[in-house]
């Protein structure tokens, strides 16, 4: 960014002018300020600490200079310039190990699985575990579940251990399953979760919570390599637009890291986390009686992220009827239904927002049934109470979210992640109510748009791609997949900026660019409302601002 450093005049004597050096302006810019009807402006001014002062009063730098004696300006080169994107439901510390680790995102087959292991495995010390991440089965031939002994040949003294694309199953080799602490054979399931065996055996994979019986003998990260995969999450976060996470499922742990950031002022977005289910920092939350917030504004937790299925991938998502492509399974509760009502009781108790996973129709009911009787009679009050995903959802539901007055937490790029198989899993009556973003919103459910990473890509320009397409990169299918439930460019836009924000109860400060807001802001090279969908993803991140300093600005 080129900036432009004026003088300081003799107005900035005069009472209530703000002096030199105290605002600085953004000028020659398309501001897209998302207010309603989404108008344009020229320019922009905020303070000293980041809060804007103008938006669009003054036309060009002559009116900002008069308005602002001694005003620093940036020039926007005639750049486009929306709101900071917000991602609703994301996960920073999974997103930096999965940057560490072998990435099996987009592997095409269990070869491509195993020679990017080979690869990954030359930077390792002996003896040391192969941890990966981002398999599918569903973009394989065949599309079955993989086995230890597809590892085993290829590693057959090492661990390995692969998280699937989901994060709600992994795969082990034998010496994996080896170190594991309890017999893995039998007939026994551990509660909410799935050992895949043949002939009473463990095939290699575990399913949602059977995954801890590998997980609790993984190496725990120490404390630098923590601290590496913070910063490299942030780094690839704001270097994609993104000014704020909402950060699913934080640990005491990982907030006591991000706190350390924000102190240090390492923290280049805002973080709103929400704590990992009734544990150690939801029972801190409830000690204090209040949300944690850092002063600097930067890191707050006022949320409680709970899980009530599994995914739909991995045959967890629970389902009111049979998976279609699996007669007899219904998927998984991961929590048993009354300790989850439990919990939310809890929440409620503390002045806690709750926010529940649910993929499957039998799992959002539950999740409704549970508000429902939660809330009694405050469930037309000002609550936010959230789903997460809200993916397969009975019809005749839809409007109990807008009834109990829900926020339908949606990854758009889950829809066309899914869309190859996802009817082969419910079959083409349920998909009615799947990904179902128009008829959410016909029903008066508000949207807050995510993409659930590293499950997809960080790149929040690939959500509004999938959001107003349905379709992949190739543009397949012709005209997009469920067309009818496409998102304008204006919805998809406000779901990742003010409706994002209204979620976590940051509606009066940030997702719009308007006086008194802060000024988080992304600078674009082209209109994301107008340009052809096709060339969303390629969009250029110019720069990213973050309380009017930029966080990120491309090479």
């Amino acid at each position: 960014m080129r900036r432009l450093h004026l003088a300081v005049s003799m107005a900035c004597l005069l009472p209530g002018v703000v002096l030199a050096g105290d605002v600085t302006g953004l000028v020659n810019a398309r501001v897209h300020t998302g207010e309603d009807g989404w108008p344009v402006r020229t320019t922009l001014a905020w303070d000293a600490e980041g809060k804007l002062l103008d938006t669009g009063g003054a036309a060009d730098a002559a009116a900002l200079e008069k308005k602002f004696p001694g005003i620093t300006l940036v020039d926007a080169r005639g750049r486009d310039v929306v709101p900071g994107l917000i991602d609703a439901h994301g996960h920073l510390m999974n997103l930096g190990f999965a940057l560490l680790r072998a990435d099996l995102v987009d592997a095409t087959s269990k070869e491509d699985v195993i020679a990017r292991l080979k690869a990954f495995e030359a930077t390792l010390p002996e003896g040391a575990w192969l941890l990966g991440r981002g398999w599918d089965q569903n973009d394989w031939p065949g599309k079955q579940f993989p086995t230890a002994a597809d590892l085993d040949a290829a590693f057959p003294d090492r661990p390995v251990w692969l998280e699937r694309v989901d994060g709600h199953a992994g795969w082990a080799n034998s010496a994996a399953m080896r170190a594991a602490k309890r017999e893995l054979g039998g007939d026994w399931q551990p509660d909410g979760g799935r050992i895949m065996r043949e002939d009473g055996r463990a095939t290699g994979v575990f399913i949602d919570t059977a995954s801890a019986l590998i997980d609790e003998v993984v190496p725990a990260p120490d404390a630098a390599l923590r601290e590496q995969a913070l910063e490299r999450a942030l780094a690839a976060a704001v270097k994609h637009g993104l000014t704020g996470v909402h950060d699913m499922g934080v640990s005491m742990a990982d907030l006591k890291l991000m706190r350390d950031f924000a102190n240090a002022d390492r923290l280049p977005l805002r973080i709103r986390a929400y704590a990992d289910g009734d544990s150690a920092a939801l029972a801190a939350l409830c000690r204090v009686g209040a949300a944690f917030e850092h002063p600097k504004g930067r890191l707050a937790m006022r949320g409680v992220k709970f899980y009530v299925d599994g995914a739909l991938g991995s045959r967890g998502a629970a389902l009111l009827e049979d998976y279609s492509d699996e007669p007899g399974h219904r998927g998984l509760l991961v929590t048993e239904p009354a300790a989850y009502a439990a919990a939310v009781q809890k929440a409620r108790d503390c002045g806690v927002q709750p926010a529940s996973h649910a993929i499957g129709d039998r799992g959002n009911r539950i999740v409704l049934d549970t508000y429902e009787k939660v809330l009694g009679d405050a469930a037309g009050s000002d609550h936010r109470w959230r789903v997460e995903h809200a993916q397969v959802v009975a019809p005749a539901d839809i409007p109990r979210f807008a009834t109990l007055k829900l926020i339908a937490s949606m990854q758009p790029t889950h829809a066309t992640s899914d869309m190859p198989w996802a009817e082969a899993r419910v079959g083409k009556a349920r998909l009615e109510g799947a990904y179902a973003w128009q008829r959410f919103r016909a029903a008066g459910v508000r949207l807050a748009l995510g993409s659930d990473f590293p499950v997809e890509s960080v790149d929040p320009r690939l959500g509004l791609y999938a959001s107003v397409t349905r379709a992949d990169r190739d543009g397949m299918p012709a005209g997009g997949w469920l067309p009818d439930q496409k998102l304008t460019p204006e919805q998809a836009l406000a779901g990742f900026t003010a409706d994002a924000a209204y979620a976590a109860f940051d509606e009066k400060t940030l997702g719009k660019l308007v006086p008194g807001y802060r000024a988080d802001f992304v600078i674009l090279g082209g209109d994301p409302l107008t340009i052809a969908p096709a060339a969303l993803p390629t969009l250029d991140v110019v720069s990213t601002w973050v309380d009017g300093k930029p966080v990120y600005e491309k090479k």
